[in-house]
């Protein structure tokens, strides 16, 4: 099951200048497929096609096996029969209506007999009871959003496409919607095409990710396959790179303040999570906070001392004294930010045993982590089941480092 996309498209003249798309992934379904680049790649491009808000020179889109585009049969089914939900960076709500009207002008455009969740189940789910009887311009970017949100659902459809929803929105405003979003994906059990270029959002959302370039897609796969590939400067040459990691939490110990989480290789040790016991989240650890030892260190502040295997080194784009360190936590894999320096000092080559030291404190996760880079994102995807003994020392007081590369 899957949503194939395949495009050709270019606008200005068809010899000359111009923006061309010739882009072609396929998409898991149910799930949320991530479509990111930089501002003006053809993300937009991109939706709007599978949306049939833009008809290609070529193509083809079909939704599990029933085609909404074929070029070449001649097939262009209009944008009003493909029950393809938007959501746009401005929520476009009816402005002379009601939020309440609002979400029931969803309601009304669902196809009869569709299945889907309820006008209270929608309310309930983005938290937007208390807003019913307001008009839009009483509303925060925020809570407009979460409206767009209810009424693309409420028209059942059979595809949601969000074209960079929480672009137009401030960091406070960004951190409030994104557990709703969260929320509607595990909820809905949609497929569900989310463009944007914030990386926090990819973290916090995505299952799958198409990276875009130049109106070509240039990699796609899983979210932290993608993440820990050091020849894709759209993701290694960011100061927050790194590896996610899927997460459970253990356990809490409240008078140290501290949360144990278990991830399929080990466990790490973080500042007191809010998450209750056995609740799974997705975590970034940035390459820029993991240091590498070539010897069991001892004598450290640091809680997470995690064995691993070396297994890659590259280059740092545009940082030609730096290079990337690839480490293997059990299946989970990491990435450590070091100098050129300290992989020749320590000999550092691929298969040797080594330990991955990463601070506790890397993992804050207060409104600024939240609003900004987003170093914890919750993800309710399952698991699997965490290597308890992957950590050592991970709740242990630490004795004298050595060889420590930074």
């Amino acid at each position: 099951m899957a949503l194939e996309v395949a495009l050709r498209h270019r606008f200005g003249r068809s010899g000359g200048d111009g923006f061309a798309l010739d882009a072609a992934f396929a998409a898991p379904t149910p799930g949320v497929t991530a479509l990111f680049g930089p501002s003006g790649c053809g993300k937009s491009t991109v939706l709007a096609a599978v949306a049939g808000l833009l008809r290609p020179w070529k193509g083809r889109v079909a939704l599990d096996g029933v085609a909404m585009l074929d070029t070449a049969r001649g097939v262009f089914v209009p944008p009003e029969r493909r029950r393809c939900g938007v959501v746009f960076q401005d929520a476009r709500l009816f402005p002379h209506l009601s939020v309440g009207s609002n979400l029931r002008f969803g309601l009304r455009r669902a196809p009869r007999g569709a299945d889907g969740p309820g006008f209270g189940a929608v309310v309930a789910l983005l938290g937007v009871g208390h807003l019913l009887g307001r008009r839009p311009a009483g509303l925060s970017g925020g809570e407009k959003q979460r409206v767009a949100l209810g009424r693309a659902l409420l028209s059942r459809p059979r595809l949601l496409l969000m074209d960079e929803p929480l672009a137009a929105l401030d960091a406070a405003r960004r951190a409030e919607v994104l557990p709703f979003l969260a929320r509607l994906r595990d909820a809905a059990g949609l497929p569900i095409l989310y463009v944007t270029h914030a990386l926090d959002e990819v973290d916090a959302l995505a299952d799958s990710l198409v990276l875009l370039e130049a109106g070509r897609v240039v990699a796609e796969g899983s979210v932290e396959a993608l993440s820990v590939r050091t020849d894709l400067p759209a993701f290694s040459a960011r100061r927050d790179a790194g590896g996610l990691l899927h997460c459970a939490v253990l356990e809490h110990d409240a008078a140290r303040g501290l949360t144990r989480l278990g991830f399929p290789g080990g466990a790490l040790v973080t500042p007191l999570r809010p998450e209750p016991a056995g609740a799974r989240l997705r975590l970034r650890v940035r390459a820029r906070d993991v240091a590498v030892a070539t010897e069991p260190p001892r004598g450290l502040s640091v809680h997470n001392v995690l064995p691993a295997e070396l297994s890659g080194v590259a280059p740092v784009p545009g940082a030609q004294h730096e290079a990337f360190l690839r480490l293997a936590v059990g299946p989970s894999a990491l990435l450590a930010r070091v100098t050129r320096d300290a992989v020749a000092r320590l000999g550092l080559r691929p298969g040797m045993a080594v330990w991955a030291l990463v601070k506790s404190v890397a993992f804050d996760h207060g409104p600024e982590a939240a609003a900004g880079d987003a170093r914890t994102t919750g993800e309710a995807a399952p698991i699997s089941p965490p290597v308890r003994g992957g950590a050592a020392g991970a709740s242990d007081p630490v004795v004298s480092a050595v060889g420590t590369a930074g």
